[in-house]
């Protein structure tokens, strides 16, 4: 292992009006940081305005298309992190649509790391909405990790600062994670390095 910190991206995969996200997304990066293995770059999607309508597909299109307004900026986020965690409700048993358009954006900045999830909704805690991304990540040749943090009833487990009321057994949850993410984002790291069978 490493002692080198390593580049944790926290997505925040909700966009829509009157979101819980950014309250979920700010506790797991936080549980991050005290993890001490990470450096933390928390990315809202709500910043970035890409268009549904991606590029024309051709056998001759590049695999990083340019992205307009300041999809770039995302880009080279996404492309510097290590690992990464996406914060996602479920919305009507799946994830939000930002979450789809962004990860379509992207070809090359998943592939071969290791991504997390947490998730938060009324009585899933997400786990529909991780289950779908699950699939979507490994078309795109990415790790998946087994652990994962869950909110169900999320409205209930939080008080009006933002502050878990019992956050024992959560806190417990995000050290699993993190210890796997933390141990994949080392090992593909380190296999990024070498060089791919042709």
């Amino acid at each position: 292992m490493t002692s080198t910190p390593l580049r944790l991206a926290v997505i925040i995969g909700s966009v829509r009006e009157g979101r819980f996200g950014p309250v979920v997304a700010n506790w797991i990066a936080e549980q991050a940081r005290r993890h001490g293995r990470f450096e933390v770059d928390l990315i809202d999607l709500a910043d970035y305005d890409l268009p549904h309508a991606l590029p024309a597909v051709s056998p001759l299109m590049e695999p990083n298309p340019v992205r307009p307004g300041n999809g770039e900026e995302l880009a080279q986020r996404l492309t510097a992190a290590d690992a990464f965690i996406v914060v996602t409700p479920d919305i009507n048993r799946s994830f939000p649509s930002s979450l789809k358009t962004v990860i379509d954006w992207h070809y090359t900045q998943w592939n071969r790391k290791s991504i997390g999830f947490v998730g938060y909704s009324g009585k899933s805690g997400g786990l529909l909405a991780i289950e779908g991304l699950r699939a979507v990540f490994n078309e795109l040749n990415a790790h998946t990790v087994k652990d994962y943090v869950s909110f169900p009833r999320y409205f209930l487990l939080f008080d009006q600062s933002g502050a878990l009321i019992d956050p024992a057994e959560f806190e417990a949850a995000a050290t699993r994670l993190l210890d796997e993410l933390d141990w994949w984002a080392n090992a593909l790291t380190a296999a990024r390095t070498e060089a791919v069978p042709a």
